[in-house]
């Protein structure tokens, strides 16, 4: 591992103002909070910071667009402005790079990977290209009903004001996932950053109103310090539509706070996805993916925190993942050899800290990790941690964790795997390993969950549905499936 103490991230101050009616303004009463740097605990800069005030004049904004502009029927303006909005963040590429880094402490390396490069070579410009082939308008067979002949179409309309709630782990990934979908299909937006990493999406928000002709009020970025200003986007019944990624108790908070105005809702929520490794299985090649959970310090919804092992080879397995866990490069995130930086902030760090402690308590053998990196003095870093002798019922085999942690649990034959996989309330993600791609794929059709990798297989894409079963969510990011989640249906019948 690095010994490298984490230094300040060189970034321009970010974007302070947020975007209202197509305009870039502070604060009602000019309050602001400050945005910290999670790798030195020092102050970035500020950001203004929204009152209940700033949040009703966003969703009377992006009502009144939806409602009184050509937005929601102009495809090509919509098509152009989202190409317009490719090429203006495009152009501030890397100072979004530096930007991520320092107020997400995600690793440099991360950002050509899923935490900019991917996201912003398909997620604007997929929905942008589906506008021209997608089904808006499909004919019916003429219908013969109670004495009358009638023609009859199915015609797709956009939901109307979609309020879009934005996590901290992957800001960028998962605003330009959602603005990319809603915007396509012709809804207005009001965006709520987290808190904890707000200047990504207030530089999307500047681009948004100085580089495209998005029309005013279509989208407004909507930064608070308190999440119940985010909160009232869920409770005003202006606003049609919820698109939420976080938390599973968040999701369900969502859920009851939207249920007086019926909400519709896109929850993308958390996860504790097993990894099956069958007996016939090719552990030395598995040793990279176990260091791969440590990417990002862990925070990622989908990441493979449950491995099962047959117990024919669960010491074997134990070992190669210790030795992985000793591999992990971490430290500065700006330097480009380490692929886990802090996690997010002081109480997520806290947070998983009492989640390793607790795996002690419930009788989990800790093998390696379970601590604050000695040779980090600032910062909000956990060592890379695994426990082994771990029993499903135990609360780090049940919860999520969100941070470097590893728990592998053993399994007595296929029947088993599937049966452990499939104990829990989340159902997001998962992975089956192999020699037998066809046996891979049978106990993967068999897991309860939203996505499956096979032998290794990616299923990132634009054009990939991404959500998850059971707690782990409602509905679909990306692909078709995501696409028409913003939307609703009608039909319309004339006579003949």
């Amino acid at each position: 591992m690095t010994t490298t103490d984490p230094t300040a991230t060189e970034v321009a101050p970010g974007e302070f103002r947020m975007l209202i009616d197509g305009k870039l303004v502070e604060a009602a009463g000019g309050g602001a909070f400050d945005n910290i740097n999670p790798a030195t605990e020092e102050v970035l800069g500020q950001t203004a910071d929204a009152t209940a005030a700033d949040m009703d004049r966003a969703i009377g904004a992006a009502r009144q667009a939806f409602d009184n502009t050509g937005w929601s029927t102009d495809r090509a303006l919509r098509q152009r402005c989202l190409r317009q909005l490719q090429v203006a963040i495009v152009g501030e590429q890397e100072l979004l790079r530096a930007e991520l880094v320092a107020e997400v402490g995600t690793p440099v390396m991360v950002t050509y990977m899923a935490q900019l490069d991917a996201p912003l070579a398909e997620s604007l410009l997929w929905p942008a290209e589906l506008i021209d082939t997608f089904a808006w308008e499909r004919e019916l067979p003429d219908n013969h009903a109670f004495g009358m002949e009638s023609w009859q179409k199915v015609v797709k309309e956009p939901v109307g004001v979609v309020g879009a709630i934005i996590p901290w782990n992957y800001p960028v990934e998962i605003l330009l996932a959602k603005l990319g979908q809603a915007l396509a299909t012709g809804n207005a937006m009001v965006v709520k950053p987290a808190p904890d990493t707000p200047w990504t999406a207030t530089r999307i928000g500047r681009l948004i109103a100085e580089q495209t002709d998005i029309p005013d009020g279509v989208v407004n970025v909507v930064p608070s310090s308190d999440h119940m200003v985010g909160e009232q986007l869920v409770v005003d019944p202006r606003v049609d539509l919820i698109s939420f990624t976080g938390s599973t108790a968040t999701g369900r908070r969502i859920m009851a706070a939207g249920a007086p105005t019926l909400k519709r809702l896109f929850l993308e929520l958390g996860g504790k996805s097993a990894d099956i490794i069958l007996e016939d299985g090719d552990l030395e090649t598995k040793m990279a993916f176990f260091g791969f959970m440590c990417m990002h310090a862990g925070q990622g919804c989908a990441m493979l925190t449950r491995t099962l092992v047959h117990e024919s080879r669960y010491d074997e397995a134990v070992a190669l993942a210790e030795a992985a866990m000793g591999t992990v490069t971490y430290g500065d995130p700006t330097d480009p050899g380490n692929i886990m930086g802090p996690v997010v902030s002081a109480r997520q760090r806290d947070r998983v800290l009492g989640y390793i402690q607790t795996g002690i308590d419930e009788g989990a053998r800790l093998v390696c990790g379970g601590g604050r990196p000695a040779h980090l003095d600032k910062g909000y870093f956990v060592e890379p941690t695994l426990f082994a002798d771990v029993d499903n019922s135990m609360r780090i085999a049940r919860e999520e964790i969100f941070g470097p942690v590893l728990v592998i649990i053993p399994f007595r034959d296929e029947e088993d795997a599937i049966r452990i996989a499939n104990d829990s309330e989340y159902g997001l993600s998962g992975a089956v390993t192999s020699a037998s791609e066809e046996r891979a794929l049978a106990v993967a059709r068999r897991i309860r969950s939203g996505t499956v990798s096979v032998n290794g297989g990616i299923y990132y894409s634009a054009a990939s549905p991404f959500g998850g079963y059971k707690a782990s969510g409602l509905g679909r990011q990306n692909g078709s499936e995501g696409f028409e989640q913003y939307l609703e249906t009608k039909t319309i019948a004339g006579s003949l």
